[in-house]
């Protein structure tokens, strides 16, 4: 299995400043339900802001949630062994100049706007690879996920990683993974994730992180 790295950067500009052309004068709260304070999931007002400001809005699994999101990197789709399950990177955006000044008069009138004004920008990593073969075996092989607040902190660990993953031989590695399988597959979920970044040598995972001031 092969893995490449695509050529798709993140947008340093951590805000948006349009204003939303809109013919309501406040937004109601379904515009805000469902709201993801710890990933990147973009609620309805977001993603009108989004559209307003010239970005591109991708599904994420399914069509309910909606995010900015580009691939990091790609394979050439083996039908057995290691493969890519997700390689993304994600953005979230804070609001600046017209677009926070059109969110805070409409706070006045629905007090759940605050939870958009009050967001930090956030950026982030998502690399998963699985493994699956003829024999049933099915694991995850590694899953490393990794958010900032910091356009310079995520910039730097995307350039760290950049050379790290593609410089591993997945197949290699998920069979010595695949004949230790007695010590992770009794772990829980965290603790799987921490034996597998300490297999590869490589900083524990940092994520979830709740993204209000």
């Amino acid at each position: 299995m092969r893995v490449t790295l695509t050529n798709e950067q993140f947008d340093s500009n951590p805000y948006w400043t349009e204003r939303v052309k809109s013919r309501f004068e406040t937004p109601s709260i379904r515009w805000l339900e469902l709201f993801d304070q710890n990933g990147y999931d973009l609620c309805k007002l977001e993603q009108l802001f989004a559209m307003a400001n010239g970005v591109e809005l991708l599904d994420h699994r399914d069509d309910r949630h909606v995010v900015i999101r580009k691939d990091w990197f790609t394979d050439d789709k083996p039908e057995t062994g290691a493969h890519i399950n997700h390689a993304v990177m994600f953005e979230r955006k804070g609001y600046k100049g017209d677009a926070l000044k059109q969110l805070e008069t409409w706070a006045h009138g629905n007090n759940h706007i605050y939870k958009v004004i009050q967001m930090k920008p956030k950026w982030g990593l998502d690399f998963s690879i699985d493994y699956v073969d003829k024999d049933r075996n099915v694991f995850e092989v590694l899953h490393w996920e990794w958010d900032s607040f910091s356009y310079e902190e995520i910039q730097a660990k995307k350039d760290k990683m950049d050379k790290f993953l593609v410089s591993i031989d997945w197949q290699e590695s998920a069979l010595e993974i695949l004949n230790r399988k007695d010590e992770w597959h009794h772990l829980g979920f965290f603790e799987q994730s921490e034996w597998k970044t300490n297999f590869f040598g490589i900083e524990k995972e940092q994520f979830k992180m709740v993204l209000w001031d």
